[in-house]
């Protein structure tokens, strides 16, 4: 008699833990490879003469991103390989509550990334703001907000912790600021 073994098989577990790890390697090397070429195309291709492309290069190896990789998005950035041209763009807005947010993207398209980062504001209960609007909170080169606000609920916190993971799982988005005090901070 031949039994029927129900359910998946270890390889089958194995593969899609890999596929989960691998995307959020790819979406990872997808950024710093954006962060490197607008270094490049700014400041030129020395990483000795550029601290921009000095960061985004240790940034990559941080990442552990191959150097064949690397070497490509500097390229692209001087122009000796044609590819996508990016631009630097700052979206300022506001979250439930009240809370500021600001957000430094890498786009090739400012419409769509403007139309998603607006989308994200608006499921989670925020809105976009104009610029300026959020910017005089967050200080210095760490972008210290310079007051912040309160999370009293867990519904709210998680809320805000959806929305900020939304804003981060976007492809285009660098890195996000914003002021919000999460309960498990004020101990």
């Amino acid at each position: 008699m031949i039994s029927i073994m129900s359910g998946h098989s270890k390889w089958h577990n194995i593969k899609r833990q890999k596929e989960v790890k691998d995307e959020k390697r790819s979406k990872l090397f997808s950024k710093v490879s954006r962060l490197i070429s607008v270094a490049a195309r700014d400041g030129g291709g020395d990483p000795d003469a550029n601290p921009a492309l000095r960061l985004a290069i240790q940034k990559a190896k941080d990442a552990r991103m191959p150097k064949e990789n690397i070497d490509r998005a500097v390229k692209k950035g001087t122009g000796e390989l044609s590819g996508e041209s990016y631009s630097e763009v700052v979206y300022e807005g506001f979250g439930p509550d009240g809370g500021a947010f600001l957000i430094y993207c890498l786009t090739d398209n400012n419409n769509r990334t403007v139309s998603e980062i607006r989308n994200i504001f608006t499921r989670y209960g925020g809105n976009l703001g104009a610029k300026g609007s959020t910017s005089y909170i967050f200080e210095g080169e760490e972008k210290q907000p310079s007051y912040t606000i309160d999370i009293t609920t867990e519904a709210g916190s998680e809320k805000i912790d959806n929305m900020i993971e939304a804003f981060e799982d976007n492809d285009d988005v660098q890195d996000v600021y914003h002021n919000y005090k999460f309960p498990e901070e004020t101990n």
